[in-house]
C-alpha cells in the first residue's frame, strides 16, 4: 500500500492520518515541535495546565461524528462538561451572562432590550437551518468548483451570501450590547462582521443553540484522543522533525527532506501553514506567488498571556469577554488600519474555575488573549505595555486585586507564531472566511503543480477553527482515497 507523509500534527493532520490509515495507507506524521497538536499545544508549569491555543469547545456534534467514523465515541477518550454559564461578557457599566440554554439567553436579552427575545428566537431558528445546511452539506465539499455551492438549499438562500452578519443583526436588534453579542461568534471565522456573509449566522446557533463545553483536563485531551486513535489505526508519529524540503521529481512528489535525510513517500500532505509549505518547494512548483498572500485577508494574530495565580479569582466564569471598549474600533485596528489597538478588547479563560485538575489547590489558571493584526512589530516592551493595560481593566471590572497574586506569567505573540508554527505574518487563525475567500476561492486542497501533493488545515477549506480543521482533514483524505483507488 502507498506510503503517505503528513507534515505537521494539528487537528487537520491528525484527522487526515486517521482516515487514511483506516483506508489502509501507511501513514507517518512529522512534527517540528517536541509534541503533537500543532497550535493546540499544552503548557504545564508548577502544577498549572494551560491550553496554549484553542480554548473553546463548540460544535460537539462535529467531534462526535469524527469519532463515530471509526466506531468510537467521544466518551471513549475524554469527558465533557457543558458550561453554565457558557460565558460572561463585561461591558463598561454591566455584565451579561450567557446561560446554557436558549431559554436562559432569551431572558437575558429581554432584560436588556424589551421584545428582543422574540427576534432572538427567530434569528436562532434561521441560524439553525443554516447550521444544518452548512455542516451536513456545504462544508463537506472539497472546494474544487464554484458549482459545489449550488444546491437547492443554498440557491434559495443566495441573498445570505451577499448580505452580512452585521446588517442582518442590526435589522432586529438596536441595543449595542446585544449587537456585540450576536456579532462575536463570527470572530472565530477571522473576519469583521461587516465582511462576513449572513449565511455564517450558523455560528450563532453553535453558540446559543449547541452551547459551550469543556473537556476535563483541557482542550489538549482532544489531541491526545486523536493521537491515540491514530496509533490504534497504525499511524506513526515522529516529533522534533522539521521538514527542510518537499522533494519533487518530474512534477511528482517523492517525499521529504528532514535533517538532510531523504524520506521517501508516494504522497505528501501538509497540514502546516500553507504559505510555509509552499516555501518548501522550488519556486516553479509553488501555486501562489507572494502577491497572492499579501492581498488576502488574514484572521487575527494574538497576544497571549499564561498566568498562574496564587489564589482563586472572584467574579469570573470559565470564559470571559471584556467588551468594555469599542468593538468597532478594535476591529478596524485589526483589519482596516493594522496597528496595535488603542483600547483592546480581550478574552480571559479560567479553566480551573470549573476543572480543579488544571491548577494547584486554591490557585487559578489564567489565559488572556488580545486579538491583534498579523505582522505587527512584537517586542518585550509592547507585550508588557499591553499586559499592564488589560490587568488594570481586569482588576477594575472584576473588582479585585490580582497582580500581587501572580506566581508566573508567560507570553506568546507574533514572533512566537512565526518561530513555533511557521505562521504567515504570525497569524493565529489562518485566512478569514470572507465572501471572496469562501469554499473554492480558498487555497486548494490539491496542488495543481505537483502530483500527489495535498494541503489541509485552516488556510484551505472549510476555514478557521477546530471543527473545520477536523473536516478539512476528512476532505483531503477523501480526495486522496478517491484518486488512488480509481
Amino acid at each position: 500500500m502507498k506510503k503517505i507523509a503528513i507534515i505537521g500534527s494539528g487537528f487537520s493532520s491528525l484527522a487526515a492520518s486517521c482516515y487514511l490509515a483506516k483506508a489502509g495507507y501507511t501513514v507517518t506524521v512529522f512534527e517540528k515541535n517536541s509534541e503533537v497538536g500543532g497550535r493546540a499545544r499544552q503548557l504545564k508549569k508548577e502544577g498549572f495546565t494551560f491550553d496554549m491555543g484553542p480554548s473553546w469547545y463548540w460544535m460537539p456534534d462535529i467531534f462526535e461524528k469524527f469519532f463515530a467514523d471509526f466506531g468510537k465515541k467521544v466518551t471513549d477518550y475524554y469527558n465533557l462538561d457543558k458550561l453554565d454559564p457558557a460565558y460572561k461578557v463585561f461591558f463598561q457599566d454591566e455584565q451579561i451572562t450567557i446561560g446554557d440554554s436558549l431559554e436562559k439567553i432569551m431572558l437575558e436579552f429581554e432584560r436588556i432590550e424589551s421584545g428582543s427575545s422574540v427576534h432572538l428566537k427567530k434569528f436562532i431558528k434561521k441560524a439553525e437551518r443554516n447550521y444544518d445546511i452548512a455542516i451536513n452539506d456545504v462544508v463537506l465539499r472539497p472546494g474544487l468548483s464554484p458549482f459545489e455551492l449550488v444546491t437547492k438549499d443554498t440557491v434559495v438562500r443566495l441573498d445570505q451570501f451577499f448580505k452580512t452578519i452585521s446588517s442582518e443583526v442590526r435589522k432586529k436588534f438596536k441595543n449595542p450590547k446585544l449587537i456585540s453579542l450576536l456579532e462575536f461568534p463570527v470572530l472565530f471565522l477571522g473576519a469583521k462582521p461587516s465582511k462576513t456573509p449572513a449565511f455564517y449566522s450558523f455560528m450563532n446557533f453553535a453558540d446559543f443553540g449547541l452551547g459551550t463545553w469543556h473537556p476535563k483536563g483541557g482542550m489538549y485531551e482532544i489531541v491526545k484522543a486523536m493521537k491515540a486513535l491514530a496509533e490504534e489505526l497504525g499511524v506513526k508519529f515522529q516529533v522534533n522533525k522539521a521538514v527542510q524540503a518537499i522533494n519533487v521529481q518530474q512534477g511528482k512528489t517523492t517525499g521529504l527532506t528532514i535533517s538532510n535525510e531523504v524520506i521517501e513517500s508516494d504522497i505528501v500532505i501538509s497540514g502546516a501553514d500553507y504559505h510555509h509549505s509552499e516555501q518548501l518547494l522550488e519556486t516553479k512548483y509553488r501555486q501562489y506567488a507572494e502577491t497572492f498572500w499579501e492581498k488576502k485577508t488574514f484572521a487575527p494574530s494574538s497576544l497571549l498571556f499564561y498566568i498562574g495565580f496564587s489564589k482563586k479569582l472572584k467574579n469570573v466564569e470559565h470564559h470571559n469577554l471584556f467588551f468594555d471598549t469599542s468593538f468597532q474600533s478594535h476591529a478596524e485596528e485589526i483589519y482596516d488600519h493594522p496597528k496595535w489597538p488603542s483600547e483592546p478588547l480581550f478574552y480571559a479563560n479560567f479553566p480551573s474555575s470549573t476543572d480543579p485538575s488544571m491548577a494547584p489547590e486554591n490557585c487559578e489558571t489564567g489565559f488572556f488573549l488580545i486579538p491583534i493584526a498579523p505582522g505587527l512589530s512584537d517586542t518585550k516592551e509592547v507585550r508588557q505595555q499591553y499586559f499592564d493595560i488589560i490587568m488594570a481593566r481586569f482588576e477594575e471590572l472584576t473588582k479585585q486585586e490580582v497582580k500581587n497574586s501572580i506566581i508566573f506569567k508567560e507570553s506568546f505573540c507574533v514572533n512566537d507564531f512565526v518561530k513555533v508554527y511557521n505562521s504567515y505574518k504570525g497569524n493565529a487563525y489562518g485566512m478569514a472566511n470572507t465572501l471572496s475567500q469562501t469554499a473554492f476561492l480558498r487555497p486548494r486542497l490539491k496542488s495543481k503543480k505537483v502530483e500527489n501533493l495535498y494541503f489541509t488545515g485552516q488556510l484551505t477549506v472549510p476555514g478557521p477553527g477546530v471543527p473545520p480543521a477536523l473536516i478539512s482533514g476528512k476532505l483531503v483524505s477523501e480526495l486522496v482515497i478517491k484518486e488512488f483507488s480509481s
